[in-house]
């Protein structure tokens, strides 16, 4: 299927890795010109063939001045992706509620919302010219907050609703807002030694393997496995495309049927 996407172009946050990785390869595949941006500019993202960017997106000015030097290259943004994010990183993630000071919760905001807060104001002068997208990576954890840290849930149901809000303010000037919201992803955040799946597995008592192999059960997911990044992939560029024209304003599970509420 063509996406009608050639020629077009894209700023993907959040993507040396995981989810982000596979947007970039599926929006460069697509025929898109991309500034792919994250803190740490790995082999394989600079093998995608997109714009590599340095970018500390965490900070006040920082998504600012990326949307800035996007431009730069692109000279305008047709396509928005915020992907950056995070949630296993934080010490004491496993702890529960009691276990989490104001300083981590603040992180957490910075990095799982206001990351993209900031970066889709900077960008949304260019995405009302171009008529353009925004596509944020959310989580099922906004629907479902018990099911991972408290901050980062919280902050993904924040964002879940900003996504809403813009898409209300700025569809009428063209520009459509979506976000997708996976349940667990094959990403570091579950399977890496140093992540917040391995740090359950010690909580638990279990082995990181046995974790990973029960966890698709344990959290209702019928299909039997977790998300593949290219199956999130997929989706975010139809959602990008002119295919998706009188999509917006929409939240997007892919999480293998876990949530069971409409």
């Amino acid at each position: 299927m063509d996406l009608q996407l050639a020629g077009r172009t894209a700023l993907v946050t959040g993507a040396s890795r995981g989810i982000g990785l596979a947007v970039v390869t599926a929006l460069v595949g697509e025929g898109m010109r991309v500034v792919a941006a994250a803190r740490n500019l790995t082999p394989a993202l600079k093998a995608t063939g997109a714009i590599a960017m340095s970018a500390d997106l965490s900070t006040a000015d920082g998504p600012a001045r990326l949307v800035e030097r996007a431009r730069a290259e692109l000279t305008d943004i047709d396509v928005l992706v915020n992907n950056v994010g995070g949630g296993d990183s934080v010490d004491g993630a496993t702890g529960g509620f009691l276990s989490f000071d104001d300083e981590q919760w603040q992180q957490m905001f910075d990095l799982n919302f206001l990351a993209a807060v900031r970066t889709t104001r900077a960008a949304l002068p260019s995405l009302v010219e171009r008529r353009g997208a925004v596509v944020t990576i959310s989580s099922n954890g906004a629907r479902t907050p018990h099911a991972g840290p408290v901050p980062y849930t919280t902050a993904k149901a924040a964002l879940t609703a900003f996504g809403k809000a813009l898409a209300e303010e700025f569809g009428p000037a063209g520009v459509r807002v979506n976000t997708v919201s996976p349940g667990a992803v094959r990403t570091d955040m579950w399977e890496s030694p140093e992540g917040y799946g391995a740090a359950l597995a010690r909580s638990m008592g279990v082995e990181h393997e046995q974790l990973l192999a029960q966890l698709p059960a344990a959290m209702g997911m019928v299909t039997g496995r977790l998300v593949r990044p290219e199956e999130v992939a997929a989706l975010v560029a139809y959602l990008a495309s002119p295919l998706a024209g009188s999509t917006t304003g929409a939240d997007h599970l892919i999480d293998g049927g876990a949530v069971k509420t409409a």
